[in-house]
Protein backbone atom coordinates (compact mmCIF):
# COMPACT_ATOMS: atom_id res chain seq x y z
CA UNK A 1 0.00 0.00 0.00
CA UNK A 2 1.29 3.24 -1.17
CA UNK A 3 0.84 6.44 1.55
CA UNK A 4 0.74 9.93 -0.70
CA UNK A 5 2.83 12.15 0.61
CA UNK A 6 0.36 14.61 1.66
CA UNK A 7 -0.83 12.40 4.17
CA UNK A 8 2.31 11.35 5.71
CA UNK A 9 3.09 15.42 6.18
CA UNK A 10 -0.52 15.77 7.95
CA UNK A 11 0.02 12.45 9.97
CA UNK A 12 3.54 13.54 10.91
CA UNK A 13 1.79 17.19 11.62
CA UNK A 14 -0.29 15.19 14.03
CA UNK A 15 1.95 13.43 15.72
CA UNK A 16 4.21 16.58 16.21
CA UNK A 17 1.53 18.76 18.02
CA UNK A 18 -0.15 15.93 20.14
CA UNK A 19 3.54 15.52 21.50
CA UNK A 20 4.26 18.97 21.62
CA UNK A 21 0.78 18.72 23.90
CA UNK A 22 2.11 16.10 25.75
CA UNK A 23 5.62 17.92 26.12
CA UNK A 24 3.60 21.00 27.72
CA UNK A 25 1.52 18.54 29.77
CA UNK A 26 4.56 16.99 31.63
CA UNK A 27 5.99 20.33 31.88
CA UNK A 28 3.32 21.26 33.99
CA UNK A 29 3.94 21.87 37.89
CA UNK A 30 1.36 22.20 40.99
CA UNK A 31 1.11 24.45 43.79
CA UNK A 32 -0.87 24.74 47.04
CA UNK A 33 -3.74 26.75 48.05
CA UNK A 34 -5.47 28.55 50.60
CA UNK A 35 -8.47 31.16 51.45
CA UNK A 36 -11.34 31.73 52.96
CA UNK A 37 -14.69 32.84 51.91
CA UNK A 38 -17.59 34.23 53.75
CA UNK A 39 -20.94 33.23 51.88
CA UNK A 40 -24.68 34.28 51.88
CA UNK A 41 -27.70 33.26 50.38
CA UNK A 42 -31.46 32.89 49.60
CA UNK A 43 -31.89 31.06 46.10
CA UNK A 44 -28.94 33.62 45.08
CA UNK A 45 -26.21 33.85 46.56
CA UNK A 46 -22.78 35.58 46.83
CA UNK A 47 -19.10 34.43 48.19
CA UNK A 48 -15.82 36.44 48.77
CA UNK A 49 -13.01 35.99 50.45
CA UNK A 50 -9.50 36.24 50.07
CA UNK A 51 -6.12 33.99 50.59
CA UNK A 52 -3.03 32.66 49.23
CA UNK A 53 -1.26 30.40 46.43
CA UNK A 54 2.06 29.27 47.04
CA UNK A 55 3.88 28.03 44.01
CA UNK A 56 7.23 27.01 43.42
CA UNK A 57 8.31 28.55 47.01
CA UNK A 58 6.43 31.99 46.41
CA UNK A 59 3.25 32.63 48.21
CA UNK A 60 1.02 34.73 46.24
CA UNK A 61 -2.18 36.93 47.74
CA UNK A 62 -5.63 36.00 45.73
CA UNK A 63 -9.46 37.35 45.90
CA UNK A 64 -11.78 35.02 45.48
CA UNK A 65 -15.43 36.45 44.52
CA UNK A 66 -18.58 34.06 43.26
CA UNK A 67 -21.94 33.73 43.05
CA UNK A 68 -24.55 31.04 43.00
CA UNK A 69 -28.45 29.87 42.12
CA UNK A 70 -30.69 27.09 43.48
CA UNK A 71 -31.74 26.13 46.61
CA UNK A 72 -29.47 27.82 48.98
CA UNK A 73 -30.13 29.64 51.93
CA UNK A 74 -27.67 30.76 54.56
CA UNK A 75 -24.71 32.62 56.08
CA UNK A 76 -21.48 30.57 56.32
CA UNK A 77 -17.37 30.42 56.53
CA UNK A 78 -15.72 28.52 54.86
CA UNK A 79 -11.83 27.49 55.13
CA UNK A 80 -10.65 26.05 52.09
CA UNK A 81 -6.97 24.43 51.64
CA UNK A 82 -5.83 22.41 48.90
CA UNK A 83 -3.81 21.29 45.53
CA UNK A 84 -4.00 23.28 42.27
CA UNK A 85 -2.91 20.98 39.48
CA UNK A 86 -1.73 21.47 36.15
CA UNK A 87 -0.27 25.02 36.44
CA UNK A 88 2.89 26.27 34.78
CA UNK A 89 2.73 29.90 36.33
CA UNK A 90 0.86 31.51 39.33
CA UNK A 91 -1.49 33.23 37.28
CA UNK A 92 -2.63 29.86 35.51
CA UNK A 93 -4.62 29.88 38.48
CA UNK A 94 -6.84 32.66 37.94
CA UNK A 95 -10.06 32.61 36.24
CA UNK A 96 -13.72 31.37 36.32
CA UNK A 97 -14.00 28.05 38.33
CA UNK A 98 -17.58 26.04 38.03
CA UNK A 99 -19.37 23.41 39.72
CA UNK A 100 -22.75 21.63 40.60
CA UNK A 101 -22.95 20.24 44.23
CA UNK A 102 -24.89 20.21 47.58
CA UNK A 103 -24.14 20.26 51.15
CA UNK A 104 -24.92 21.95 54.45
CA UNK A 105 -23.71 23.23 57.59
CA UNK A 106 -25.26 23.59 61.12
CA UNK A 107 -22.39 25.13 63.09
CA UNK A 108 -19.77 23.21 61.38
CA UNK A 109 -19.53 21.49 58.57
CA UNK A 110 -17.15 19.92 56.19
CA UNK A 111 -17.09 20.55 52.08
CA UNK A 112 -14.72 18.69 49.11
CA UNK A 113 -14.70 20.27 45.90
CA UNK A 114 -12.95 19.62 42.47
CA UNK A 115 -12.88 22.09 40.17
CA UNK A 116 -11.29 23.56 36.52
CA UNK A 117 -10.83 26.74 34.75
CA UNK A 118 -10.36 27.14 31.01
CA UNK A 119 -6.43 27.30 31.11
CA UNK A 120 -6.99 23.52 32.83
CA UNK A 121 -5.81 24.39 36.14
CA UNK A 122 -7.53 21.78 38.55
CA UNK A 123 -8.45 22.88 42.00
CA UNK A 124 -8.67 20.02 44.84
CA UNK A 125 -10.31 21.35 47.98
CA UNK A 126 -11.25 20.61 51.47
CA UNK A 127 -12.93 22.72 53.45
CA UNK A 128 -13.98 23.33 56.99
CA UNK A 129 -17.82 25.24 56.95
CA UNK A 130 -18.72 27.08 59.83
CA UNK A 131 -22.40 28.67 59.83
CA UNK A 132 -26.21 27.60 58.71
CA UNK A 133 -25.91 27.33 55.33
CA UNK A 134 -27.99 24.61 52.99
CA UNK A 135 -27.66 24.45 49.53
CA UNK A 136 -28.51 22.73 46.31
CA UNK A 137 -27.28 24.60 43.50
CA UNK A 138 -25.04 25.37 40.83
CA UNK A 139 -22.41 28.10 41.43
CA UNK A 140 -19.49 30.09 39.94
CA UNK A 141 -16.27 30.91 41.39
CA UNK A 142 -13.33 33.41 40.16
CA UNK A 143 -9.78 33.42 41.76
CA UNK A 144 -7.69 36.47 41.03
CA UNK A 145 -4.00 37.48 41.92
CA UNK A 146 -4.03 40.84 44.13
Amino acid sequence: MKISSGFRSIAVAAIVTASMGFASAAHADSGTIRFAVYKAAFFVGGSGGEGTLTFHGRRYPISVGGVSGGLAFGVSKTYFQGTVRHIKRARDVTGVYGAAGGGGALGKGAQVIVMSNDKGARLELTGRQVGLQVNADLSGMSISLR
